[in-house]
């Protein structure tokens, strides 16, 4: 196996990862409050990945701490708004599909940092809104409370993706990751200690849901994507990933039985087409490796079988 290859298969299993992750979330909630499983979820998950890199990050300087803790704190707040809106969420695919918008407000919100954005932001903004403009006027689903936190959600990853990439170009994936999903266990802790009340007699199935969301679902996929992402260019990464609402879409029909409606499903699409219009260069560039891949693959063999 080629190291794309390789990179290509983790990638798509930390998509499959995340997406379960919405179901196990979904399934923890039914019985602890939300802030106070992400809490959990989040602490305990950053406690794994801070004993592995212990040794990088009792080396981190003033700037790096700095810098993480911006990302961490950034990325809490945008889980606090997440985990708020699969609470409330009747469809948990449409909210997958709402808060996979972040990649595409990442070049908008770039300009707050000297960046421009290149035309397919722009082109890709049609399909937005009429994606949304689907979701919100289905007879069946009205853009509730729910959908607010999801887009909120959205435009904090968003800025999580630009602080990050900037962080990450001096600090070490792994140490940066557990200083950001500490700081998002302890801003959930603070939400939750001040809105809700805690209740831990909870049965062992809701424990064993928040195992797998620590566990699978933030401390794997977060290895897995770290992994993947240092063996592939970018753009592999951007357009691999793109395929996590659509996996949640799909376990959500099969876990808990949702459907969409024809609308629903028109205005998904519409949003996944934004994504994919917005990331049009790392598409082209994603298939132009790939075919490069394939000629040095046959020029090989056949310089073997001429041998």
């Amino acid at each position: 196996m080629t190291t794309h290859h390789r990179a290509d298969l983790l990638l798509l299993i930390t998509t499959l990862v995340a997406a379960a992750g919405w179901i196990f979330s979904r399934e923890a909630v039914q019985g602890l409050s939300p802030l106070l499983f992400m809490a959990l979820r989040f602490t305990s998950a950053g406690l794994i990945l801070a004993v592995i890199g212990w040794r990088a990050l009792r080396n981190f300087s003033a700037y790096q701490w700095r810098s993480a803790t911006v990302v961490g704190v950034t990325f809490g707040i945008a889980m606090t708004f997440w985990i708020l809106g699969l609470k409330h969420a009747s469809h948990i695919g449409v909210g997958a599909f709402l808060t996979s918008l972040g990649i595409v407000m990442v070049p908008l919100i770039s300009l707050l940092f000297g960046e421009r954005p290149n035309r397919y932001v722009f082109i890709s903004l049609p399909f937005v809104v009429a994606g949304l403009a689907c979701l919100s006027l289905d007879s069946e689903l009205r853009f509730g409370l729910a959908e607010i936190y999801f887009l909120l959600s959205a435009l904090f990853i968003a800025f999580v993706f630009i602080l990050n990439s900037r962080a990450a170009a001096k600090i070490s994936p792994l140490p940066l990751t557990a200083v950001q999903l500490l700081l998002t266990g302890v801003i959930t802790a603070g939400g939750s200690a001040v809105l809700e009340s805690w209740d831990f007699q909870q049965p062992p199935a809701i424990w064993g849901w928040l195992a797998a969301s620590a566990l699978i679902a933030t401390s794997l996929r977060f290895l897995l994507q770290t992994s993947g992402q240092s063996l592939a260019p970018a753009s592999h990464s951007a357009i691999i990933m793109t395929l996590e609402p659509v996996w949640a879409a799909l376990f959500a029909a099969l876990w808990f039985s949702e459907s969409m409606t024809l609308l629903q499903f028109s205005g998904c699409v519409l949003i996944f087409l934004a994504v994919l219009v917005n990331r049009l260069p790392a598409v082209r560039s994603w298939f132009r490796d790939k075919r490069h891949a394939r000629l040095a693959n046959t020029s090989r063999a056949i310089s073997k079988e001429s041998s």
